[in-house]
């Protein structure tokens, strides 16, 4: 599996969310860039993520993500 492959993916599934990958295989680190999911708990906000990734968890194409969130304005302080 590939980077690109989680960022066109997530993108599609969470409306208005920026999705930056890093890693390849089975390990990725997300920074997900969303303002409706930066207003959620951490537990919301992982769950929302997850529930897309499952089926690839599950078939072991994914075996770890980890995720940073950030609302659009926290993510242009730091580009």
């Amino acid at each position: 599996m590939q980077a690109v492959e989680v960022k066109s993916f997530l993108e599609e599934k969470l409306p208005n969310t920026q999705v930056e990958v890093e890693g390849e295989g089975c390990n990725f680190q997300l920074n997900v860039i969303s303002d409706e999911l930066a207003a959620l708990s951490p537990v919301k906000r992982q769950q929302q993520v997850y529930a897309h990734l499952n089926p690839w968890i599950t078939d072991g194409s994914i075996h770890a993500v980890t995720m940073k969130f950030f609302s659009s304005a926290a993510w242009a302080e730091r580009t």
